[in-house]
């Protein structure tokens, strides 16, 4: 038996970091039906669970998962992103905070890169709500949580620069646009924020170079003509 149960955690980690869920999930129930003392396999069952959109067995699983080791931040985060998931917020929110703490003294997490773009989302969401507001500065914090999690995002890092014009911090908006617009060249929303950053520099010049990179790239682009329509007439 122990034999069995070895080779089945083996063969379901192997098939869990290769995607193949079908056969993860088939061995990983087998560990977890004659050792219940593995949270990773509990994690692991719940992240399965969770893209089967079997919401309940996810938490059931994460819960597991905890029950067995309370400070899994892996676990903890998971958990808070199928609470959100499932509307339950408030629980999302507690197990989050939970989830934080824990990690001040475990930086050694792997995050399913799924499960980092739904945090880096859910961080995103907040951020809009501050800025939307005007609370500029929380809205940058919560920007820049979510860039840790996932900085190749270059809509995000569009968004932050966006708020950093708003708080006339023309440089660093200039250095988040130049960033996102790194990371993907052809992101035509990070150049024409950028055209607009230099406008109301004053730096018209500059500003029609960028949006003229736009319309060279896309014609119709509405957004980048109006501008230089603006910028036509106040010539």
């Amino acid at each position: 038996m122990d034999i069995d149960w070895h080779q089945s955690y083996e063969d379901g980690k192997k098939a869990f970091d290769s995607m193949d869920y079908k056969a993860a999930l088939e061995n990983l129930k087998k560990v977890a039906a004659v050792k219940d003392g593995f949270a990773d396999v509990y994690n692991m069952l719940g992240v399965i669970y969770f893209y089967d959109n079997k919401t309940n067995d996810a938490i059931k699983s994460f819960l597991d998962a905890l029950r067995i080791n309370p400070g899994y931040t892996e676990a903890l985060l998971n958990l808070s992103v199928v609470y959100n998931e499932a509307g339950e917020f408030e629980k999302a929110q507690a197990v989050y905070a939970q989830a934080v703490a824990s990690s001040k003294s475990d930086r050694t997490t792997y995050l399913d890169p799924v499960v980092k773009g739904k945090l880096a989302n859910m961080h995103l969401r907040i951020a809009q709500v501050y800025k939307e507001l005007g609370i500029y500065e929380d809205a940058v914090y919560e920007y820049r949580k979510a860039l840790n999690l996932r900085p190749e995002f270059a809509d995000i890092r569009t968004s932050l620069g966006m708020v950093y014009r708003d708080m006339r911090d023309y440089s660093r908006a200039v250095r988040e646009f130049e960033e996102a617009l790194r990371l993907n060249p052809d992101y035509s929303n990070a150049r024409i924020q950028l055209g607009l950053t230099y406008y109301v520099m004053g730096e018209m010049e500059r500003a029609k170079a960028e949006w003229l990179k736009v319309t060279r790239e896309n014609p119709n682009d509405r957004l980048a003509k109006m501008y230089l329509n603006i910028l036509e007439k106040k010539s």
